[in-house]
């Protein structure tokens, strides 16, 4: 297996490390470690041209976030070193997010672990708008881990292609083993507002919405059951869930509620009074849910 590993020093890159370090890897596994220094004066939006006697500090602050970040690699090395795993550390400088894809691509990873904040006087590197760019853009799936360890697995499934691509990572990786793991669809069931309606009219659409949401109902117990038995199959300990209300909401109440570790989803789904995982769903549960979050998008 082939992991990039994203850290800048950050309390939260820290943790991403220790994740990693519990993950169960095949021999021959490689964990590339980096470190993005993006230049001041690319963060600023000036030219050297520009800014005359504040150059020299202007390196300065540089050589100074650059050890940093490479006693950040270095620690971070420390803490995964074990038999039989291949480790690389390398410091690069861009656009954060633009230089973690394009890591992932050039080694071809399996897989990208950051953090969920970063840090530093102006060089940030790890969430927000980098990590839904790098969740987007990746070539593989991406964990943004607020947990040192996977813990119990929360796998949202809509029955999209995504959730298929997603349903095959967790059965193939190795660290997934053992797991326990919740089968979580979500019926979204708002009832219709009254405004707009002629007389009569309402209760109609009532009774039709009572009829589609029934159908949701059953729909998403379905794919939520028949994703458990394959995973049952496969060995896992899964369990079906089936919830009702905004789809991110749900998903994040449910994994709180119960401890979980991480959550595992895709990040596009089918449209219609069932859907669960549209890309805003995805981004609002990968901003603000409290566990580890690991996105997998269809095709990886």
């Amino acid at each position: 297996m082939r992991i990039l590993l994203a850290t800048d020093g950050s309390a939260c890159s820290d943790r991403a490390t220790e994740l990693v370090s519990t993950f169960a890897l095949p021999p021959e596994s490689v964990v590339r470690v980096i470190a993005v220094q993006q230049p001041f004066l690319d963060i600023l939006g000036m030219s050297w041209g520009t800014i005359g006697d504040s150059a020299s500090n202007t390196e300065l602050e540089e050589e100074r976030d650059a050890r940093v970040l490479h006693d950040a690699i270095e620690r971070a090395e420390i803490a995964l070193r074990r038999p039989g795993l291949k480790l690389e550390g390398f410091l690069v400088r861009g656009r954060p997010a633009s230089a973690i894809v394009d890591e992932a691509g050039a080694m071809e990873a399996d897989l990208v672990v950051m953090g969920s904040r970063g840090h530093g006087t102006i060089a940030t590197m790890v969430l927000g708008s980098t990590a839904s760019e790098v969740v987007y853009h990746a070539p593989c799936p991406v964990l943004v881990a607020r947990r040192n360890e996977l813990g119990t697995v929360a796998f949202a499934d809509d029955g999209s292609r995504s959730a298929r691509t997603a349903e095959a990572v967790i059965a193939a990786w190795p660290l997934f083993a053992d797991r326990e793991i919740s089968v979580v669809t979500v019926a979204e069931t708002a009832v219709p507002v009254a405004a707009g309606f002629t007389p009569g009219m309402y209760d109609q659409a009532l009774d039709a919405y009572s009829r589609s949401v029934d159908d949701a109902r059953e729909e998403v117990a379905l794919e939520s059951r028949t994703a458990a038995h394959r995973l049952v199959d496969a060995g896992f300990n899964a369990t079906p869930v089936v919830l009702e209300g905004d789809a991110a909401t749900e998903i994040m109440r449910y994994a709180a509620s119960r401890g979980t570790g991480t959550i595992v989803m895709g990040t596009r789904g089918h449209t219609g009074l069932a859907r669960l995982l549209m890309g805003s769903v995805a981004r609002n549960v990968l901003l603000h849910a409290s566990c580890s979050v690991l996105i997998v998008r269809a095709g990886h």
